[in-house]
């Protein structure tokens, strides 16, 4: 993998959890990835409504999610909802999970500029969760055909 894609804007903004694409999850349906994994912050189905039906934009659902109440296993189980939640995105939206396979083998990465070094890398350093489980998706993507 020689090539990379580290910029979830414009052409490859379909990557990124703010891409207006509706993700039906936990019975309900958010706006964004970005509305839902926000949500899952939270034990209450009443915070789930919230941020399903009355937070307006992926930003605000980021900007809530910083301030609620964590749940206790947070921690521990982030990175498995945030797979399910990517998952879920590609497959409701077939033509994403399409653009998703038209990337071939490059690296994705979700660089970025504002110190995320869990889901992206940011001045050269992360963990790049979010990129490890979109070329994970894509892969298996291609096994099923």
């Amino acid at each position: 993998m020689d090539k990379v894609i580290d910029d979830f804007h414009d052409e490859n903004f379909f990557l990124d959890n703010f891409y207006p694409a509706t993700v039906s999850y936990m019975d309900r349906t958010f706006p964004t990835s970005e509305h839902a994994y926000q949500a899952m912050k939270s034990n209450s189905p009443k915070i789930w409504d919230w941020f399903a039906n009355r937070v307006p934009t992926p930003g605000q659902a980021k900007s809530l999610g910083n301030k609620i109440n964590l749940r206790c296993d947070w921690e521990e189980v982030k990175k498995g909802y945030m797979k399910n939640i990517v998952t879920a995105k590609f497959e409701q939206h077939p033509d994403l999970a399409e653009k998703l396979l038209a990337t071939g083998d490059v690296m994705l990465i979700e660089g970025n500029t504002w110190g995320d070094t869990t889901w992206g890398i940011c001045d050269g350093e992360g963990k790049n969760w979010l990129g490890k489980i979109l070329m994970e998706l894509r892969s298996n993507l291609r096994e099923e055909g």
